[in-house]
């Protein structure tokens, strides 16, 4: 049997281990001007999952979402986004312990190019460590 490549959307990053504030259900904001304004989570990319489980994403993971709220050609579209604040505390290895006041992802293209030419508001540093092309188009990580 043939193996295939590495396809880009692949989420086994070495990452380190982050709380999994983000699941099933949870209704993100657009934090760029795609024209998306809300965002609800349908699916998580490379979560294999179990019994009665929801799957769960923290910043930097692959989200598969339907636009809430937005332009009306976006509107009930199923799109891919990015995470990058959650409300849920984040403990980084070097102890310190944060969290944002909302939960916000980016959009992105089926080939991981950003959707939108710039994001609002701060962006988490674990979200630009694993994504540069967020980092280059953020106004401030934290």
């Amino acid at each position: 049997m043939v193996r295939r490549g590495k396809q880009p959307l692949d989420t086994g990053r070495n990452r380190i281990r982050l709380t999994r504030g983000i699941q099933v259900g949870t209704v993100l904001l657009c934090a760029d001007n795609s024209g998306a304004k809300m965002l609800k989570v349908i699916g998580v990319k490379g979560v294999r999952g179990r019994l009665n489980r929801l799957p769960a994403a923290t910043l930097g993971d692959v989200l598969v979402c339907s636009v809430v709220k937005g332009k009306p050609d976006l509107r009930k579209k199923i799109v891919l986004a990015v995470p990058i604040r959650q409300k849920q505390i984040i403990r980084r290895p070097d102890a310190v312990h944060m969290y944002f006041e909302d939960n916000a992802a980016v959009l992105i293209t089926n080939k991981c190019e950003l959707r939108g030419t710039q994001i609002n508001g701060p962006v988490a540093r674990e979200a630009c460590e694993l994504w540069p092309k967020i980092s280059s188009q953020a106004s401030s990580s934290f």
